[in-house]
């Protein structure tokens, strides 16, 4: 129901073709709109079994991790939410600073009853479970981060010095006009560039994040993630600041052609445990370039014992 509503915008907003289809959930699944922190969050849930949290990133939605939800489903419940601002969840005109959004995910928690959960996180997801990994660390059983900087953590001011990053600091009125009506060829540049081969993100996939992303707001919102970033790194900092670590196991995921081992270079910063992992012939986007790989190493540390 709410994808058929996401289609219905995506047309009164534009004459762009019909909306594409990525893989669907698998059955058993449902989707509910849930009040959190002052806002709403669109989720998707199923399976059964220990709670496995999955935060997406820019350039996508909570749709991406379909592959991964049918994969856990069997042992797991699985709770896929939309970040503020994007995909199917509200899009208020504050609130993107990573702290706060993990306030979001932790309400949405709270409204499902989960208490302990692992965490599978990409792009900024990384960011928004890292600061709500700080915030829960006794509730988070295990944690995975694939293939994105965390702000103020590890080698951050080296990283933002890398030229492809310039969207980092890409905002503000005069930004959201160049990409309104433009939103595919502004998203098009993500999908080609941080590819290990940009066909494998597939038109199916291109048409339906760019009509989510050419919804009202959402821009706005996905322009307001990237001006928090500041702030997330003064708050990081702070934290890490008071000798605090994360206890939890981590597997620290970076696709070959991206950011490969520095993933985990970056969170030997802030954790005690960390496992380094490269998912093969994959830039950025691992669960389009590929899904078998990433399935299958997020699955063995989810299931590993120690």
């Amino acid at each position: 129901m709410f994808r058929a509503l996401a289609v219905a915008a995506a047309f009164m907003l534009s004459a762009a073709p019909a909306l594409a289809q990525v893989p669907d959930y698998p059955a058993g699944f449902t989707e509910r709109d849930i009040q959190t922190n002052g806002t709403t969050l669109h989720v998707r849930v199923g399976g059964h079994g220990p709670a496995v949290v999955l935060l997406h990133g820019y350039g996508e939605t909570g749709d991406m991790w379909a592959p991964l939800a049918a994969a856990l489903m069997a042992d797991h419940t699985v709770i896929a939410p939309d970040l503020r601002g994007m995909g199917l969840s509200a899009h208020p005109a504050g609130g993107y600073d990573k702290m706060n959004q993990g306030k979001d995910i932790s309400g949405v928690l709270t409204a499902l009853g989960v208490h302990d959960y692992a965490m599978v996180t990409h792009d900024i997801g990384n960011m928004v479970g890292f600061a709500l990994a700080t915030q829960q660390p006794e509730h988070v059983t295990r944690f995975v981060l694939i293939d994105a900087p965390v702000p103020g953590v590890g080698p951050w001011e080296e990283i933002l010095k890398n030229p492809l990053l310039w969207h980092f600091r890409f905002g503000g009125p005069d930004m959201e006009r160049l990409v309104a009506g433009r939103e595919r060829i502004y998203l098009d540049r993500f999908w080609n560039e941080f590819s290990a081969d940009p066909s494998h993100f597939t038109e199916a996939s291109r048409e339906h994040y760019a009509a989510l992303y050419a919804l009202p707001g959402a821009m706005h919102s996905g322009f307001a993630q990237f001006g928090a970033f500041d702030q997330d790194a003064i708050d990081n900092r702070a934290w890490l600041a008071t000798g605090a670590r994360l206890e939890m196991p981590i597997l620290a995921l970076g696709g070959e052609k991206s950011f490969g081992p520095m993933m985990a270079t970056v969170m030997r910063a802030a954790g005690a445990k960390v496992t380094e992992g490269v998912v093969p012939a994959s830039g950025h986007w691992i669960m389009e370039e590929n899904p078998t790989a990433t399935v299958a190493m997020v699955m063995a540390f989810l299931d590993a014992r120690s």
